[in-house]
């Protein structure tokens, strides 16, 4: 057989698809992988039906959509105060991922070097390997998970490329407050430091914080790729569909590789988006909805053994479970799996050296029945 040197020899299949196979297998409550167990709205696939037969079924134009592109422009402006071109400055995407490596691809050369804060969501490091970047990760400890900015600056060198932030994060659902956005600019000021801002949980923040997103800065907006997704708010995580914003002369080489990538991304799709979006109460109802499932959520872990750690954005709840057993976050994640028929993520996975808080994060977008469910059978442990 030819010999294969793989460009990625330590990675495996992501743990997503390890424990959602293995919540079917046994039949466990599978609260490890964020996508709802609800459907989207049916205005909503009755509009991707419309576009069908309205004839919208070739492929789209490459950087997508245009009138779709126009919406993102007009929320962007509306919510952030920022403009963007929705004709050089905005690119349809197959999904939140294709976005983040996209963008990696685009502008990381061999031997760059890429700031991740760990514990990370599990692409970026992978895209940045396969590019010949350098990964240097910053590891944050709970319950805060605040980032050491005088670590960041130490980091900082002549072959430092891109920081990549994901705000709300997965799997920490903490958020960027404004001093984060302040130390940020002042490292990156005078630098031709990149930045990668993963925000793909954008609507999902509560208790009236705000989302500090790149684009509401012009220091920052200046520099940043921003990649958000369509299938977290609207409960549709299968159509793969996301997109990028970008100053014109960073989105140029964005299309450069978009284009060979996917080309272009489901048509149908964008026409109903596009025509969803015109109701702002599409995406501003999205905080209300998911905090009463997370407050639902929190009040019955409240009963179990588990200790609840803070969550300000996304669809994620963190739980230490330092008081129930010195097991390591893996073991422990598939025995609760396996005995108690719920699966978690472990996160030990997002870091790099496999750092163990004992810690689990459950995803809580899902129906009250099926949280309800989830959390009698936590009661047993």
């Amino acid at each position: 057989m030819t010999p294969i040197i793989s460009k990625l020899p330590q990675t495996g299949t992501t743990i997503f698809t390890l424990m959602s196979a293995l919540a079917n297998e046994v039949g466990a409550i599978n609260l490890s992988q964020g996508f709802p167990d609800f459907n989207t709205s049916p205005e909503l696939i009755q509009l991707v039906n419309t576009a069908m037969t309205d004839g919208h079924n070739q492929y789209a134009p490459m950087p997508g959509v245009m009138a779709l592109r126009e919406q993102i422009a007009q929320k962007t402006e509306k919510l952030y105060g920022a403009i963007y071109n929705p004709d050089t400055e905005i690119t349809i995407t197959a999904g939140g991922t294709q976005a983040i490596f996209t963008a990696i691809t685009s502008v990381i050369n061999p031997n760059d070097e890429v700031i991740i804060f760990e514990p990370a969501f599990d692409c970026y490091a992978p895209a940045i390997k396969l590019m010949g970047g350098i990964v240097k990760s910053l590891e944050l400890a709970p319950p805060d998970y605040r980032i050491p900015w005088d670590m960041v600056r130490r980091l900082i060198n002549n072959k430092t490329r891109m920081i990549i932030l994901n705000t709300p994060h997965n799997p920490t659902a903490t958020i960027l407050q404004k001093e984060d956005i302040d130390e940020l600019s002042a490292i990156v000021k005078n630098q031709d430091i990149l930045i990668l801002s993963d925000e793909v949980y954008e609507h999902l923040i509560y208790d009236g914080e705000t989302h500090h997103s790149m684009a509401r800065y012009p220091e920052l907006r200046c520099r940043s790729f921003i990649v958000a997704s369509f299938g977290k708010p609207f409960h549709a995580t299968g159509w793969k569909v996301g997109y990028c914003m970008a100053p014109a002369f960073l989105m140029q080489e964005f299309r450069k590789v978009h284009q060979f990538l996917v080309f272009s991304v489901n048509a149908p799709i964008q026409y109903a988006i596009a025509e969803y979006l015109k109701d702002e109460n599409t995406y501003l109802s999205l905080p209300d909805f998911f905090q009463q499932k997370r407050d639902h959520f929190r009040k019955g872990l409240e009963q179990t053994r588990f200790q609840l750690l803070p969550c300000y954005g996304s669809y994620f709840q963190s739980v230490t479970f330092n008081n129930i057993t010195d097991q390591k976050d893996s073991d422990f994640a598939l025995y609760i799996t396996k005995e108690i028929g719920v699966a978690s993520i472990p996160t030990s996975v997002f870091y790099t050296q496999g750092t163990d808080h004992h810690v689990l994060r459950f995803c809580f977008a899902k129906r009250q029945e099926t949280l309800d469910k989830a959390v009698d059978r936590l009661l047993k442990i």
